[in-house]
Parts: C-alpha cells; structure tokens; sequence
C-alpha cells in the first residue's frame, strides 16, 4: 500500500525548474531516504507534500489527501521535524508537548496520556518540568522525534534530523526511527549522513531537480560498483570528482 503517490511533480519559480517531472511512490511503513545535494530540489519537493507549497503540475496525494485541495487534513495527518525548528528553547518539556498537542487539535486528556507514554519511553518522564534549553542536544532531537509522533501521524517527515549531533546519539536516534516503522509508521527522512542512507528500505538521489536513482541501498551499490552509499552518492551528485 502506497502512502505517497507522486505523478510527473513539477515546480517552477518563474523561469527555474526547483522539482522537474518527479515520479516516485513510498509505501506505508516504509523508511524512505531522500537524497541530494544542497540545491538538488530536496527542500522544495518537501514543503510541497507537507502541504506549505503547490506544486506548478502534477498529480500527488499524501496519507490519501490531494496536495492541492486538502492540505489543512493533510497537515493534520503528517509529523514534521527539522534540525532547524523543533522544540522552544525557553518552555519546559511539558509545555512544549502541551503547544504542539493543541496545535494537533489533541484534548488535554489525550496530551496528558501521550505525554506520559513518550517521556516514560524515553525514560525522561521526571525531567517534565525541564526548561528545553537545559538539555543536551541528543535529548531535544529524541525529544523533537516524539513530539513529531505526538498526534499519532500516519508519515512523518524528517528534514536533516541528526545534523551535529554525535554517532552514539545519531545510532539512539535511529532505533527510535525503526521502533516507529515498526509500528506502521511511515518515516520520510533526508540526511547528509551517507551512513544514514545505508538504514533505509530504499533511497532516491535527487540532482538538478531531477531523480537520477531510486532502489535499495544494496542495489544502488551494485548498480554504481560502489563500496558504500557515499560512493554512489559521490558518482550521481558529483560525477567529475575523481577517486
């Protein structure tokens, strides 16, 4: 069962093609990586399947809404965290899950039995009271991921969530990931971590506004005659670096 339907995207600023002719399908619990270089189109097609931007043409449905006249449902059917804007420096924990909880139209039984089931499994339960702005920054992106999850979304979109913080935490991050696919959850991430491609069901690649790949991380190594995903990432993004 596909959970994103994405036919011949287009999006234009003016005379610039941002996304050119996109096609792609996620599948419901899948953990879909989305690749590229800064530039590549990422950014822009994400804002468009969350419902922040039209799209110029093409026929796109997420979570089984029509991205051009039913983005208010689909906003409310979606997770999104990003490594710039999560979680409010100067709220504690609480508050913060208590904002996001009414801005996901959760009742205050419902955020007070949510909040208890999210902090009790990040063993962070006794920290609710917590200014965010006194956490180490593994814990607020942890913290940013459950929050994302508040609502109990059917996709959650993840923009560059482990940016600058360390391997071990980066790894944590992950099971949480995978603890959430497993639940049905599906988990739309971009990353820069090369090593993060490799824990995907399958990768696209984007360049140019364009997708040059789209298969399994086992497959696109074979395909590219590559020992990692960084190396297949290298041979589409950058094809006239030498090794």
């Amino acid at each position: 069962m596909n959970i994103i339907t994405v036919k011949n995207l287009v999006k234009k600023f003016g005379s610039f093609t941002a996304n050119d002719n996109l096609n792609f399908e996620v599948r419901k619990g899948e953990i879909f990586g989305f690749l590229g270089a800064n530039g590549a189109g990422k950014t822009t097609a994400i804002r468009i399947l969350c419902g922040l931007s039209t799209p110029t043409s093409g026929e796109i449905s997420v979570a089984g809404y029509n991205v051009y006249t039913q983005t208010e449902e689909l906003k409310k059917n979606i997770g999104y965290m990003s490594q710039k804007f999560s979680l409010y420096e100067d709220l504690t924990i609480y508050e913060n899950i208590e904002l996001y909880g009414g801005i996901y139209g959760l009742g205050l039984k419902k955020i007070k039995h949510r909040t208890t089931e999210l902090l009790s499994n990040l063993k962070m339960y006794e920290l609710k009271d917590t200014l965010i702005g006194k956490l180490p920054l593994g814990w607020k992106q942890k913290l940013a991921f459950s929050v994302a999850m508040l609502h109990e979304p059917a996709i959650v979109f993840l923009d560059e969530p482990t940016g600058g913080v360390d391997p071990v935490t980066r790894r944590q991050f992950w099971d949480l990931i995978y603890e959430a696919s497993n639940s049905g959850v599906t988990i739309f991430v971009t990353t820069h971590y090369m090593d993060e491609a490799e824990y995907c069901d399958r990768v696209t690649i984007m360049n140019n506004g364009i997708i040059e790949a789209l298969d399994t991380p086992n497959n696109l190594k074979e395909k590219y005659s590559a020992k990692n995903m960084n190396e297949v990432f290298i041979k589409i993004a950058r094809p006239n670096i030498t090794h």
